[in-house]
């Protein structure tokens, strides 16, 4: 039995024809998936009872910010790190811990490189981080701890987040 053009055209068709009825019937969504807002209370009083610092949270924030991860992790460093998905899509998180400001800055900024920018923010004064991936507002020496808002967001969203941390 020999094979002609033909015979693998026509098999070529019905093959085709089958990837379009499934592609039809089998649902797809191209949309980004909805991320699930995480309740963060029960981690945030676990943190603010058992850090050696006083630990940052937003307060006030609107409820187009949503909070996405969270956690605690008192054995590295009194590590605090909360989540957040900004209006406009962007990735904000905020990040704490006693460990070394040069190793802490440098892990959760993602390799962001200190500028010579400041921002006052309710009375505290915040360095600029600039980097490649995210940048960055650190915030130096608060009871033994560095606090780093970073992420994918603008400065703006980033000083929005700053602006409504309350640390206790």
């Amino acid at each position: 039995m020999q094979k002609t053009a033909r015979d693998m055209i026509l098999s070529l068709g019905v093959i085709m024809l089958a990837a379009g009825v499934m592609w039809l019937f089998i649902p797809h969504d191209d949309r980004a998936p909805d991320l699930k807002r995480v309740d963060y209370r029960v981690e945030l009083l676990t943190a603010r009872r058992a850090a050696s610092y006083p630990v940052a949270a937003p307060e006030g924030l609107p409820s187009a910010w949503k909070a996405t991860s969270v956690r605690f992790q008192g054995e590295e460093s009194d590590a605090w790190h909360l989540g957040y998905h900004s209006p406009d899509g962007e990735y904000v998180a905020v990040e704490q811990s006693t460990q070394k400001p040069s190793t802490f800055i440098e892990e959760a900024s993602q390799g962001a490189r200190r500028t010579e920018v400041t921002e006052e923010i309710d009375g505290r004064t915040w360095r600029r981080y600039e980097g490649g991936r995210y940048d960055a507002l650190v915030l130096q020496g608060t009871k033994g701890s560095t606090t780093v808002v970073t992420g994918t967001a603008s400065f703006a969203q980033l000083t929005k987040m700053a602006a409504a941390l309350k640390m206790a």
